[in-house]
């Protein structure tokens, strides 16, 4: 773990060429994972509702899950290659290759948005932002699932994901709760989800909280 402060580097990038490079294995390593912890958002939406899968990857096994329980999905993420595999893997949803940050998407045109491992990716002075265009993503009462994390921690950088350098960038859970609420949401349940790749990432010994939260009537 190295602290990740170089004015020079653009982690951003650093991420997207990661991601670009280690596509194939990443997906491979999610492909036959079980189904995501989707309940909590499922049971609330109806037929045909609008999901937007934000960080999707591969597509799998957040945006399959999805389509296959007949919900409008959308997915989106920066990563050429990961986009790439998600519309071989996912052909019934519609995937977007554009940073989440830049997007232009409708006021009200979700009825919910996930986000399964890949706020972290963020920096955090960037984070509060993507909440913001998230609830103005979402319609009345809409819904956002994501995976965040437990502590506080300023940018780092790894090696050894997928054989690639990856960074990281996360607050605690409870000032995640505090930058839900400031954004406009109410947080209605959380959860605990492991690391979410494949067996043999086993190594990653590691969980993540996932939040539930509904967007506020102004």
């Amino acid at each position: 773990m190295r602290p990740a402060r170089d004015p020079a580097v653009d982690y951003r990038a650093l991420v997207r060429d990661g991601y670009d490079r280690c596509a194939a294995a990443y997906s491979l390593a999610r492909m036959d994972e079980p189904e995501p912890v989707l309940d909590l958002l499922t049971e609330r939406l109806g037929a045909g509702a609008r999901v937007l899968d934000t960080g999707c990857g591969a597509g799998v096994p957040v945006s399959r899950a999805l389509a296959a329980q007949g919900f409008t999905v959308t997915g989106i993420d920066f990563s050429a290659a990961m986009i790439d595999l998600a519309r071989r893997n996912v052909p019934q949803a519609t995937f977007l290759c554009q940073d989440v940050l830049d997007v232009k998407f409708d006021p009200g045109e979700f009825d919910a948005v996930v986000a399964f491992y890949a706020i972290f990716h963020i920096p955090k002075e960037q984070q509060p932002e993507l909440f913001r265009r998230i609830h103005h993503w979402l319609k009345p009462n809409g819904y956002l699932l994501a995976t965040l994390t437990h502590s506080n921690e300023a940018g780092y950088t790894e090696d050894g994901f997928f054989g690639e350098t990856m960074y990281w960038s996360n607050f605690s859970l409870t000032e995640y709760e505090d930058l839900l609420r400031d954004a406009g949401f109410s947080v209605l349940a959380s959860a605990r989800l492991g690391h979410g790749y494949g067996d043999e990432e086993a190594w990653r010994e590691e969980s993540h909280p996932l939040l539930f939260a509904q967007k506020r009537q102004s």
